[in-house]
């Protein structure tokens, strides 16, 4: 088929090549009609659309695996190369299907005349030359000959396409610069679908850990004290539709491919972060020195991350423990601190525990601000808080430590 079609376009175009050969002398309209036809096809193929068109053509019915031709936005093509090789390729199309449709057709026709001449009691045919054939059994031969010449006419077209298959990549393929911009969009891609999996986890697992202990608390206050049962349950109620919220927003950006839209969570966020922590019943005490403000705008969507990360972690492996945050701020660095106290099953669980998804992520967003970072516990009588002062009482008792420093300065 994809054979017959370039044939096709050089039917369409030889009226305009046989009027371009009419205005000449006849000496030279053996050479004016190929020539012009030459012309209409490699004029044809500059179009973007005749390569945005021959190359799904060529996939659909030679079977071949060329990628979609590269678009402008991309900064590599259609340029002045790819339209050149694209009338290459038409004129390629239209030479190797017109001969074989040249070679084809008399073949399909002699295949069917010889059985029809015979079966008619014989006759005499031209063929190339004359062919005289006899009646009954003595004209048997024409069917063998006629297998012989549909065999040879699918060879043919075969032989065709096989050529084209094989220059297809040649001539509708990419150039390496546009391999090159293809393999960086999909790094983006990728890139980009593998952040909204970490924005994913950290939202939705800070989410259902802080949903679980307001659960909890509401089940416990139910009956001694209904007003903070009450007020947990709403708070559970805000969570889950943010988590929801969350979800919906980020599965749909997954499904269509599409760039976040959504303003970013930073650090101007953390208030509220906080405020939901405390409302799922933990004692927090929060220490936040230095102007938020002066962090950068990429290390403070980073830096939300990680903070909702460690208060997550606390939450989930401290129970009710109070747990201490301490953001500091300085000209040239973030400290980011988060601390709870460990105590009898829970340090012997966390000291042999693996380091999970969340932290790894975090370690991951850590790495990428070129910063440290740390989380494990520090035994009975280590400095668990950085900063001044003890608020919830954990010197000299074993506790959970996420740290993390970032550095502010050109180098981050």
């Amino acid at each position: 088929m994809h054979v017959l079609l370039g044939a096709a376009v050089a039917l369409l175009l030889s009226p305009v090549a046989v009027l371009a050969a009419a205005v000449v002398p006849p000496a030279w309209r053996p050479v004016v009609f190929p020539a012009a036809l030459a012309v209409l096809v490699t004029a044809l193929g500059l179009p973007r659309i005749a390569r945005r068109a021959s190359v799904p053509l060529a996939n659909h019915l030679l079977g071949t695996d060329l990628p979609a031709p590269a678009t402008e936005a991309s900064g590599t093509g259609p340029g002045r190369p790819d339209r050149f090789r694209t009338s290459a390729w038409l004129l390629l199309h239209t030479l190797t299907g017109g001969a074989a449709t040249a070679v084809v057709l008399p073949l399909l026709m002699v295949a069917f005349a010889l059985p029809a001449v015979w079966l008619r009691g014989g006759d005499r045919i031209t063929v190339l030359a004359d062919v005289d054939v006899a009646g009954g059994v003595q004209g048997s031969w024409t069917v063998p000959a006629a297998a012989a010449l549909l065999a040879l006419a699918c060879l043919t077209g075969k032989a065709a396409a096989a050529l084209l298959r094989r220059l297809a990549p040649l001539l509708l393929g990419h150039r390496p610069a546009e391999r090159l911009a293809a393999l960086e969009e999909q790094m983006r891609m990728l890139a980009q679908r593998n952040r909204l999996a970490q924005e994913l986890h950290d939202s939705i697992g800070h989410t259902l850990t802080a949903s679980t202990i307001q659960a909890a608390v509401a089940r416990e206050l139910m009956t001694s004290d209904p007003a903070r049962a009450r007020h947990a349950l709403v708070s559970l109620e805000e969570v889950s539709r943010a988590a929801l919220d969350d979800l919906d927003h980020v599965l749909g950006l997954l499904r269509d491919g599409r760039p976040s839209t959504a303003p970013p969570l930073s650090l101007a966020e953390l208030p509220a972060l906080l405020d939901r922590v405390r409302g799922a019943g933990t004692e927090l005490h929060a220490d936040v020195t230095g102007d938020l403000a002066h962090v950068p705008a990429t290390v403070s969507r980073e830096s939300y991350r990680i903070v909702q990360e460690g208060l997550t972690n606390a939450l989930r492996h401290a129970s009710r423990a109070p747990v201490a945050l301490r953001v500091a701020v300085t000209r040239d660095r973030l400290e980011l601190e988060v601390t709870n106290p460990l105590t009898g099953r829970s340090a012997l669980g966390l000291a042999g525990r693996r380091r999970g998804s969340g932290l790894t992520g975090a370690a991951e967003r850590v790495a990428l601000l070129r910063g440290e970072f740390s989380a494990g516990p520090v035994p009975r009588g280590g400095s668990c808080i950085g900063g001044t002062g003890d608020p919830v009482g954990l010197c000299g008792e074993a506790c959970w430590r996420f740290r993390a420093r970032i550095p502010l300065g050109s180098g981050a």
